[in-house]
């Protein structure tokens, strides 16, 4: 649900990517705490890693991206936070 409400504001376009919030469910259950990342979620990561800063940039996805999960779920994913 989170995530469906950080959709409607940060379809953007970085570096080519399709910066599509919606494209991170998998790592739903990770991000809520409930979950380790699964294969899936580590790979949506990747593939969105050029949009993370103008995620940072919105209020509602910036909260969830910067939160202490999301960047235990970087870190066990083997991605660093891109400096914006």
């Amino acid at each position: 649900m989170v995530v469906a409400l950080v959709a409607a504001e940060a379809q953007e376009t970085a570096a080519g990517a399709n910066c599509n919030p919606m494209e991170l469910a998998p790592c739903l259950g990770a991000i809520m705490g409930t979950d380790n990342p699964s294969p899936e979620c580590c790979q949506k990561l990747k593939e969105q890693v050029p949009c993370f800063c103008n995620y940072l940039k919105d209020p509602r996805a910036g909260q969830i991206i910067d939160s202490p999960n999301a960047k235990k779920i970087a870190a066990v994913c083997g991605l660093q936070r891109p400096s914006c």
